[in-house]
């Protein structure tokens, strides 16, 4: 199995690259920051981020996420996001490297679950705030460098993917990979 990672700064255009991706036939596996954001602003908490718990969930549910995406057919997977994320994320926010990102990061290198390369989406030029991204332009780029960073600390290499049309930026990570799986055949 070859894992891909997908990865950036906040509003750099991940999530519409990966749904072209997903729609051409690769399995994609969603990023788990967001989700833990949702849940905990949904029990009342407004900017669950500040928490260094924050890190641990995130990291305790991407593990979740590549175990059960492990069985899934096809010889590539797309991952929005991975732990290196979640430990630039710790970085960015100041929090400290916890047990589960820590041995996370130990596992994935162990075992080495994702492929060295790692595709970068280079920021837009602007970020649009969310309720989840509450992040302004200039963060962004902060952001931006310490993912770099952390990629490139832990031996991960950058495909840089440049701001262009969208079919441009899916076609310079499908260079990279193998076709996706062929869809099953319906038997009826």
């Amino acid at each position: 199995m070859r894992r891909y990672i997908l990865t950036g700064a906040p509003g750099a255009g991940k999530t519409a690259i990966l749904r072209r991706l997903e729609c051409d036939g690769y399995p994609v596996v969603e990023e788990a920051a967001t989700d833990v954001i949702a849940l905990r602003q949904a029990q009342g908490e407004a900017e669950p981020w500040t928490e260094p718990s924050f890190v641990g969930q995130v990291a305790a549910l991407q593990r979740r996420r590549q175990e059960r995406a492990a069985s899934l057919p096809g010889a590539v997977q797309i991952y929005d996001r991975s732990p290196v994320c979640t430990y630039a994320l710790a970085t960015y926010l100041g929090h400290p490297v916890g047990p589960e990102l820590a041995a996370e990061l130990e596992r994935i290198r162990e075992r080495r679950i994702y492929e060295p390369t790692v595709f970068f989406v280079e920021n837009l030029g602007f970020v649009t705030p969310t309720e989840a991204r509450r992040i302004t332009y200039e963060e962004s780029l902060r952001f931006e460098r310490v993912h770099r960073d952390a990629y490139a600390e832990l031996g991960y290499a950058c495909v840089p993917i440049a701001p262009g049309p969208l079919a441009d930026r899916v076609a310079a990570i499908t260079r990279h990979v193998a076709p996706p799986a062929p869809a099953a055949r319906d038997a009826s």
